[in-house]
């Protein structure tokens, strides 16, 4: 198993080999005994770069992760420390920083006997690293996995208080041709998006391909506030950037651009008492937060 991880990361016999200080003849050898033993080929071997068949892209996943959680298990054994394994979640940055921060806190102030490390990146989907859960901004989607709905994301235009003022009187439509958009980029989507879906439900007929587009909500709403522009934001996400006048709506128009924040993790992870406890507690927690009354469409 170690020897089909070391190769299926590096997609090379020999690369494996070097990362376990063994001999490419022996890696070659485990290798094959378990396809022996599975009774499939889990590499493609008759192609220029080495490459995973379909056994073998199911199969490496959850032996990086069993691996993974040996080696934990091990470590906390040998360390006496077994309860204190931290448990290991992503949060992408606009949430992690509008939301889950004081709600990690206050995790924290009542579990202080849970170790959570949390990783955070801009990704669209699941982030291709070892993880114990994640959330993802995503629409909604079915695949092997406990999937969790904490946030619905309602989006409409933000901007400054300056922006606002120097477009008053003017219609949506009229605003938003003479702004310049700010996007939000998504994964493998075309940049303006989430801009035009909003155009298309809101029947608004302006150009939605240029402006800046940045990687993160956040990024897009703190040059919004500093400079200029409209960017597609949760006013419940910004809320204290409304309340503090920081950010303001100058219509009164938002849309459900179907996205939204998913809590994922494997079935079988449920076993373990610390994710269990953070999973029903998250998902209570993002229940209970405070959301504005609909904006009307």
């Amino acid at each position: 198993m170690r020897a089909f991880d070391a190769v299926g990361q590096h997609l090379s016999f020999t690369g494996g080999a070097a990362a376990l200080s063994v001999s490419q003849s022996a890696m070659s050898r485990h290798v094959i005994g378990l396809e022996e033993l599975l009774g499939k080929q889990l590499f493609h071997r008759d192609t220029p770069k080495l490459t995973l068949t379909a056994a073998g892209e199911e199969l490496l996943p959850v032996v990086r992760k069993c691996l993974d959680r040996l080696e934990q298990t091990m470590n906390g054994i040998r360390d006496d420390d077994t309860a204190k394994r931290a448990l290991r979640i992503h949060i992408p940055p606009s949430l992690l920083q509008q939301l889950a921060l004081p709600m990690l806190r206050d995790f924290k102030s009542e579990h202080p006997d849970i170790r959570i490390d949390v990783s955070s990146a801009h990704v669209t989907g699941l982030p291709a690293t070892n993880l114990d859960m994640a959330i993802v901004f995503d629409r909604p989607n079915v695949d092997d996995r406990v999937t969790d709905l904490l946030w619905n994301v309602r989006v409409a235009p933000l901007c400054s208080p300056q922006t606002a003022r120097d477009c008053a009187g003017s219609s949506l439509a009229d605003f938003l041709a003479g702004q310049e958009l700010l996007h939000v980029k998504l994964d493998d989507e075309p940049r303006d998006l989430l801009w035009a879906t909003f155009a298309r439900q809101c029947t608004l007929a302006i150009p939605t391909e240029g402006g800046l587009a940045f990687d993160t909500a956040i990024a897009a709403a703190q040059y919004a506030m500093a400079a200029n522009g409209v960017f597609l934001g949760d006013y419940d996400m910004f809320a204290q950037e409304l309340a503090d006048g920081r950010l303001v709506m100058p219509f009164v128009m938002s849309i459900d651009d179907g996205y939204g924040y998913y809590l994922k993790l494997h079935a079988d992870d449920l076993a373990d008492p610390a994710i269990s406890v953070f999973r029903t507690w998250l998902i209570n927690r993002f229940a209970d937060h405070p959301r504005r009354a609909s904006v009307p469409a």
